[in-house]
């Protein structure tokens, strides 16, 4: 009879673990970089969400507002990741939306900083990269 062996080898073991090595080296950086667009995109969607608030409420009161009621619907992944301000002007009216990013968002999303938004429609940054890169 024969003695049949069974299981891997350690050189069949050394070789998958390489293969689990490379794909997580590669797939963890991807994944980070999704999480942080994926962080900004929520943080514009809501900014122009307020925009949109904003421009009705200058419809109705002739003036723009900076009042916080409007922040109060603030999502909970916006606000883990971005503080979020508006500030008005009244001559002629202006508004300007801000979402600074905090916590982890500051650091990974370094590139892109602070987004603002204006009433014409303005977008920018305050990072080191391109505004359409960002928005």
């Amino acid at each position: 009879m024969r003695n049949r062996r069974t299981g891997f080898s350690l050189i069949e073991l050394m070789v998958a673990v390489a293969v689990v090595g490379i794909l997580a080296g590669v797939a963890y950086p991807a994944y980070t970089r999704h999480v942080t667009k994926s962080n900004r995109a929520a943080a514009e969607s809501f900014m122009f969400s307020l925009a949109n608030r904003e421009e009705q409420y200058l419809l109705d009161n002739r003036q723009y507002t900076n009042d916080s009621s409007l922040l109060l619907g603030t999502p909970s992944d916006v606000s883990r990741y971005y503080t979020i301000s508006i500030t008005t002007g009244t001559a002629p009216p202006t508004y300007t939306i801000t979402a600074t990013p905090s916590g982890s968002q500051s650091t990974a999303d370094a590139a892109c900083g602070t987004l603002t938004l204006t009433q014409n429609g303005t977008k920018s940054i305050s990072g080191s990269s391109t505004v359409t890169a960002c928005w």
